[in-house]
């Protein structure tokens, strides 16, 4: 997909990058919030905790490129598409640090 990244990739990535520490004994299956919420209670992570927030983060930009991947493509698409990039490296770090 050209320059942008592909929302679907982008999902695929998060989720593998977070269960690549394996840190946790049941993994993140999806980026959906009922899949973010119980992965977080059955691995009894704190909901706080900044990996979780920015999975959340995460999952409600590519959520919002999905509505907006309909749509010509803007400078806020672009922009949306850049903030996930970042924000996938900030989980790997965020994730690096708690092994």
């Amino acid at each position: 997909m050209s320059e942008f990244r592909n929302r679907i990739e982008s999902q695929r990535e998060a989720v593998k990058i977070v269960n690549s520490f394996h840190l946790y004994d049941e993994p993140l299956f999806s980026l959906t919030e009922k899949s973010i919420a119980r992965w977080v209670s059955v691995n009894q992570i704190d909901p706080k905790a900044t990996h979780v927030e920015l999975v959340i983060r995460a999952s409600k930009k590519l959520f919002f490129l999905a509505n907006k991947s309909q749509e010509q493509i803007t400078e806020d698409y672009k922009q949306l598409s850049k903030d996930v990039e970042i924000l996938l490296a900030q989980i790997s770090r965020e994730m690096g640090m708690l092994q």
